[in-house]
């Protein structure tokens, strides 16, 4: 009920159609939860700027600010570390492991962060359930996301992913400046492409760079 409430206080005074609501509503309660909810705040922005450009531009037709509902979403809620300690310490982790567990098993960790593969630890480590603990710190520390104090924020990769959030949000709002009829579908397939950027570390990267090689084709 509460982060009803949250969620709910953060649309109120929004004009979103109400698939682009939908998409919203289910990402401000992740974000809030991911990091905080200015984040919310920020990605609630530019989910407006696109709505409101579209119902001008484009009557009725509500898939570019869905699309920038969706995919601005997956851009901001990268999987960093302290988002990966957040899964570990949900309660439907728990629930799930419960019904999987052998009785007597132990439950270990395997894990593999691009921190240590720049170390040169090319294979995942294992922790025992105390590594828990370290997880609760983890997701408290997530208020240093992105900041100079983010020891993982300095991963070649968490710095792509940290660009292409800007860049993203320039690119909507070049489409949103110009955005008609005649130019909606180009809209739409720009906000649509962060969908090409799936995987984690190198896979990621390579489809960062076939991203950024279709945004070339369509510019």
């Amino acid at each position: 009920p509460e982060e009803s409430k949250r969620v709910g206080k953060l649309l109120r005074g929004l004009h979103l159609p109400a698939e682009t609501e939908r998409i919203a509503r289910i990402r401000v309660a992740e974000l809030i939860a991911y990091q905080n909810a200015g984040l919310a705040k920020q990605y609630l922005a530019l989910v407006q700027e696109a709505a409101t450009a579209e119902a001008r531009a484009v009557p009725g037709d509500t898939r570019f600010s869905a699309a920038v509902a969706r995919y601005y979403y997956k851009l901001l809620a990268y999987k960093d570390e302290y988002e990966v300690a957040r899964l570990y310490l949900d309660p439907r982790f728990d629930a799930s492991l419960a019904a999987d567990l052998p009785e007597g098993g132990t439950l270990r960790y395997h894990l593999h962060p691009p921190v240590l593969r720049a170390l040169g630890m090319k294979r995942k480590i294992a922790f025992g359930p105390r590594f828990r603990n370290a997880f609760r710190l983890l997701y408290a520390m997530r208020r240093l996301r992105g900041t100079k104090l983010d020891i993982f924020g300095y991963a070649h990769v968490r710095k792509v992913e940290r660009e292409l959030i800007t860049e993203y949000a320039a690119l909507i709002r070049d489409e949103i400046a110009r955005l008609s009829p005649a130019t909606h579908a180009h809209a739409l397939a720009i906000a649509e492409l962060p969908d090409m950027i799936r995987g984690y570390e190198e896979i990621k990267l390579k489809n960062v760079q076939a991203y950024h090689e279709k945004l070339v084709e369509l510019a």
